[in-house]
């Protein structure tokens, strides 16, 4: 995905719940400077979003991971499902 630096970069994962599991997200996160997270926030039913600020030329990845939280008398798969997105800002 290209960027341009000044540009801000918005992500929003959404969390469900199904048959008596709740799925949601970690906060997106950035592994470098070039992309600077100015907010993040998760909300009860287990979406995550977060904007980023391209400060710099450079690539940067975006990632953030989907958890399971069982029901009362529900068990969870033990997986955990990553989300990643490269980014390359000029």
């Amino acid at each position: 995905m290209p960027a341009h630096v000044g540009d801000d970069i918005e992500v929003t994962l959404p969390g469900y719940r199904e048959n008596g599991l709740s799925y949601s997200w970690s906060i997106p996160a950035s592994d470098s400077p070039v992309l600077h997270r100015t907010t993040g926030s998760t909300t009860p039913m287990g979406a995550a979003s977060a904007r980023f600020h391209a400060v710099g030329d450079g690539v940067a990845i975006l990632s953030a991971q989907r958890h399971c939280r069982p029901g009362a008398g529900h068990v969870c798969p033990l997986v955990v499902t990553p989300w990643k997105v490269t980014v390359e800002v000029k």
